[in-house]
């Protein structure tokens, strides 16, 4: 039974109501992983893209249910922005990268660079790259390339590590952290 206050309304009842009101483009989510931490009652996901120029500002998980609409706008702004196609996204790379992002404590948006790739762009990013895996997570929407001008490359990868959700990758160099869902692991420098 759902608690309430003095004026009957139910703290759920509350948080969708704000919700509704403050959503966006509200994508939803997979049950959240149990490993996550920094996350809490409501995610939220802030992205922007210098590619397309596209902003992302939303809440899409409330109290264990992803917000369907909300993960559709996630796939849709995570797509390979080289052919437009997109992906059903990896819930759990997206709960990893919010879940940093709430532990590095900013109001940022994080700079997507990569997100879903075909495998024809990958191979073409892999002709002119050796850091481009063939197999890469990103061409099964498990991976993203994020950038923070507020924080370090060592601060986000910090960040990404702690939450224990996956492959975290320094690129110092080109001043962006790889954060995937697949095995936890980290690399770069």
């Amino acid at each position: 039974m759902a608690k309430t206050d003095s004026t009957g309304i139910s703290r759920r009842a509350l948080l969708g109501a704000f919700a509704a009101t403050t959503i966006t483009a509200a994508p939803t989510f997979s049950k959240a992983a149990g490993f996550l931490r920094g996350s809490g009652d409501i995610r939220r996901l802030r992205m922007y893209s210098g590619r397309t120029g596209e902003r992302i500002d939303m809440i899409y998980w409330i109290e264990g249910d992803y917000i369907k609409d909300a993960v559709k706008e996630v796939n849709h702004f995570m797509r390979d922005w080289r052919t437009g196609q997109s992906m059903k996204m990896d819930l759990r790379n997206v709960d990893i990268m919010a879940a940093a992002h709430n532990l590095l404590d900013v109001n940022e948006p994080y700079m997507l660079l990569s997100g879903y790739r075909s495998p024809q762009t990958n191979a073409m990013l892999r002709s002119r790259s050796r850091g481009v895996a063939k197999n890469s997570l990103h061409m099964k929407g498990q991976a993203a390339d994020l950038r923070l001008s507020t924080r370090s490359v060592s601060q986000m990868a910090r960040a990404a590590a702690a939450c224990r959700g996956g492959g975290v990758g320094k690129y110092s160099g080109s001043n962006f952290v790889h954060m995937d869902c697949g095995v936890v692991r980290t690399w770069g420098g």
